[in-house]
Parts: structure tokens; C-alpha cells; sequence
């Protein structure tokens, strides 16, 4: 009897990547595929799907690799669990930026073997990603390494601080609410039509941040999202009672960027719950923020030293400094992620405030089914 093999996606914008990894997927048995509902993709993505979830499913459907699809019941990157359980696969087929540890916790815990695509093209043809597809707009998102939360007043007023940024290219579609400034990118792609205007750059962050904090506004987004999508390269901003940086550091040198990439690397978190409050049980004070103005400073001094163990040091209690602060930011997923990659990277923080995002990784090591961003200097 053949082996039951499961693969879950949007599938939105079909394209050859798709059915090649639909073909490689079926090489292992019977393919059943369970596509995310347009409910799910918009809360996921903030964007509405091309083609609906009909459309999609009659689509795939008709693919001669695929034995069976159906539109998933749940919500979340978890949202194929019901299905899953009531098909009883054998195998968990996923791309490497599809990969994540809760789908791993899930398949221990369902006696599903997970496996990992090589994501090769079939023979001939180009490799294809419905990413690349929708790039009509090159707009970059932005990652924070180290010191957020010295962006805003009610920090820096207790000790001026430092938060740096990196501007990444639009290489992979970041989930909505993941700390990787995508609601301020969304609305610079309304503002501009997807095209960085001609301009001082520090100029148009002013714009944007005026754009995504209108009067009245009750929780004002830090600068270091418009700042860290605008500004090319690494930036270090630096903060001193106010919500403006008062200078910034810049460094766009090709050995810098790759000595970034070569040691930088993201694992997918679990999406952040509805009435999720970071500011829960704040503690807010004076030693926190020195402590997390210092990480920042020893994050830069090690970068520019082309130490991978300082950074990751660095990186750590820029985390360890957070949490005094907002313990909110805590949660059992991150507690056991820090358990399980702690002897095998020099460091590990979160992208945004928490509560969803991104595990952030700094290695020696390539560290395998990670994501991987590429440094921009657009």
C-alpha cells in the first residue's frame, strides 16, 4: 500500500514551482493537500488572495500529482491539524521557509515522519516561487538586530540607546503582526506606489512615520521601522528621549552585509493570539534600559569586528533585557526554543515585540530549515 504523503499551502498565483513540488512530494505515495482558506491567508498575509479558495482548490485539484486537496478547517500556519489527524499521514512534506517547530512538535507528537524539499525545478525550467511572481514591487522589509524598544520615549528617557536595523530584500513574504515592519511597508507601497522615491531617505522616513502614526494615534509605532526599511544597509539609530533618532551610524560595505548573512538566520514562530498585550506586567526602569542600551553597543563593536560569538552574546541580552522589561514578551514557545538551539548557536532574540515573528539565530554554523535574509542596499 502506498504511503500517505501531506503537503498544506496557499497555492494562490499556481505556477511551476508548485507542481514541481507537488511532483517531489508525490514521489514519496498518495499526495493529499490542504490549502489555506482565504480567511486564514488574509489574517496570515494582510492581503486578500488573488484566486479564491474555490478557485485554488478546483485548481490544484486537477493537478495529476495530488490524489485528493480540500480547503483546511482551521486558522494559523496550524491550520491543517483536524485534517491531519483524521488522515493519518505517514509523511509531512514541506518546503525549508515552510518548515517551523511547532510542525515539527506536531508531527512527533502524531507519528508523522517530516520531510524537507530540496525545492528543485522540474528539468528545464526556471525555479519559481509565487513570492518572485508578486515582486512587481522590489520594496524591501527591514529586520531589527538588536535594541528595540530604545525607539520609543518611554525607554529612552530612562538611558539613551541605540536600535539596529538592516534593510532586506523582498526575498521571501513575511506574515503580517512579525516584527519584520510589514504593516509600515504596506502602507509605503500605498504611499508610493512600491517605488522608494528619489529623496533624502531620512526624509521620506519622516513621511512615512508621520503616515503610520496620525494624530491621535494611542501606541505610536517606533522610527525604527520606517527607518529600517528606508535607509539602505545596516543602521544603527540612535535615541535620546524622543521618538527621533538624534544621529545614525550606517554601514553598507559589501563584507559587512555578507559577514550578516553568512551568520544570520530566522525560524518561524506560532502566530501571535488575539489579546495578546505586550505591555502586560511592563516594568519599565532605568538598569533594564542601560542593559539593553549596552547589548546594542556591544551588537555593533562585534559586527564591525567580524565576531560571530560577541554578536550572539550581544544578542542574547538585548533578549534578556527585553524581557525585564516587558515579561509579556515570554511565552512557553520561546523558553523552549531557546532550550533546544542553546548549545548550537552563540545567540538568539525576537523579531518585534514578541508574541508571534521570528526566532532571530546568530551561528557560526549554517543552521539547517531556517529562513535566510538577504542584506539590501536599495
Amino acid at each position: 500500500m502506498a504511503k500517505k504523503v501531506f503537503v498544506s499551502g496557499c497555492y494562490d498565483m499556481l505556477h511551476s514551482g508548485h507542481v514541481a513540488f507537488f511532483e517531489e512530494a508525490a514521489s514519496y505515495g498518495d499526495l493529499y493537500v490542504g490549502l489555506g482558506s482565504d480567511k486564514t491567508i488574509w489574517d496570515l498575509k494582510n492581503r486578500k488572495t488573488v484566486n479564491s479558495d474555490a478557485e485554488r482548490l478546483y485548481m490544484v485539484k486537477s493537478i495529476r500529482y495530488v490524489k485528493d486537496a480540500w480547503i483546511n478547517s482551521g486558522s494559523g500556519i496550524m491550520d491543517f491539524e483536524k485534517e491531519v489527524i483524521a488522515l493519518k499521514p505517514d509523511i509531512f512534506f514541506v518546503n525549508s521557509d515552510g518548515y517551523s517547530p511547532a510542525k515539527k512538535t506536531f508531527c512527533e507528537a502524531h507519528g508523522i515522519t517530516l520531510v524537507i524539499s530540496n525545492r528543485k525545478p522540474s528539468e528545464g525550467l526556471p525555479a519559481r516561487s509565487t513570492t518572485s511572481i508578486r515582486q512587481t514591487s522590489r520594496f524591501p522589509y527591514r529586520v531589527e538586530l538588536c535594541g528595540g524598544w530604545l525607539d520609543q520615549p518611554f525607554v529612552n528617557l530612562h538611558c539613551p540607546g541605540s536600535v539596529i536595523t538592516m534593510q532586506i530584500e523582498p526575498s521571501f513574504e513575511f506574515n503580517n503582526r512579525s516584527g519584520m515592519a510589514t504593516s509600515s511597508r504596506k502602507k509605503a507601497i500605498e504611499l508610493w506606489q512600491g517605488q522608494i522615491p528619489l529623496g533624502s531617505r531620512e526624509e521620506l522616513a519622516k513621511t512615512l512615520f508621520c503616515c503610520d502614526n496620525p494624530p491621535g494615534t494611542q501606541n505610536v509605532s517606533g522610527a525604527q521601522d520606517q527607518l529600517g526599511l528606508l535607509m539602505p544597509g545596516l543602521n544603527k539609530l540612535n535615541f535620546d528621549n524622543g521618538y527621533w533618532p538624534v544621529s545614525i551610524d550606517t554601514d553598507t560595505s559589501d563584507e559587512t552585509l555578507q559577514f550578516i548573512y553568512d551568520h544570520l538566520f530566522l525560524i518561524p514562530l506560532s502566530p501571535r493570539q488575539n489579546g495578546y498585550n505586550v505591555f502586560a506586567g511592563k516594568n519599565i526602569n532605568a538598569e533594564s534600559a542601560k542593559k539593553l542600551a549596552k547589548a546594542t553597543e556591544d551588537c555593533w563593536q562585534a559586527i564591525q569586528n567580524r565576531d560571530v560569538k560577541a554578536w550572539g552574546a550581544a544578542t542574547s541580552a538585548c533578549l534578556d533585557a527585553q524581557l525585564e522589561m516587558f515579561p509579556a514578551m515570554q511565552n512557553d514557545e520561546l523558553k523552549a526554543m531557546r532550550k533546544a538551539y542553546a548549545d548550537q548557536v552563540c545567540g538568539c532574540k525576537l523579531s518585534g515585540a514578541g508574541g508571534g515573528g521570528y526566532m532571530i539565530l546568530i551561528s557560526e554554523k549554517v543552521i539547517p530549515n531556517t529562513v535566510r535574509v538577504i542584506p539590501s542596499t536599495l
